[in-house]
């Protein structure tokens, strides 16, 4: 799977965000709920990436029920559903996102059954996530211009002198790169 393929420069589903926002705040029912919507309600492959966070958002629910084998299991979904994208996809950390997923069941392992009422909560981790994503694509869309987003940070990259670099991280490519990585 190619970002191409899945889409990952459109903007996020408003059920999406909304899902995101409450993945944050730590209602991770609520969010299901709101990231089902835009699962349902989107096309493509991108529906992958609003299952496999749902799919986090329930093992962390399973965690804070002190459900074991509830979180192992759907964990597994979720690494299943998000394995396939970049390190950022419509402004989502995903990167992030599995490996605090990942730091979350391997403590919820060490712990084990018996002892996963001991999980400290503070290990489940919000999802980042840039939210003027869409309208950042949007204004540039509409200026007729091309974006280029760095496939480690998620953020806008800077294109001078037949360079793109990223601001924040310093990764770079050339013009000669540009079809290679963006289109």
């Amino acid at each position: 799977m190619t970002e191409s393929t899945i889409d990952c420069a459109s903007p996020l589903h408003p059920h999406a965000a909304q899902g995101l926002r409450l993945f944050s705040e730590g209602k991770y029912f609520e969010a299901h709920e709101a990231l089902e919507a835009a699962w349902l309600e989107e096309k493509g492959k991108v529906r992958d990436l609003y299952r496999g966070i749902l799919q986090v958002g329930v093992a962390y629910l399973h965690i804070t029920r002190g459900n074991y084998n509830g979180a192992v299991k759907v964990h597994g979904r979720s690494v299943r559903w998000l394995k396939d994208f970049p390190s950022v996809c419509r402004g989502i950390r995903v990167e992030e996102l599995r490996r605090d997923a990942d730091e979350a069941i391997n403590e919820v392992m060490r712990l084990g059954e018996q002892r996963i009422g001991e999980f400290d909560l503070t290990r489940l981790k919000p999802v980042r996530w840039d939210e003027d994503w869409g309208k950042l694509k949007q204004a540039h869309t509409e200026q007729n211009r091309k974006v280029y987003v760095c496939d480690r940070c998620g953020n806008e990259m800077r294109e001078k002198n037949c360079k793109v670099t990223c601001p924040n991280c310093g990764n770079r490519f050339d013009c000669s790169d540009l079809n290679i990585y963006f289109d």
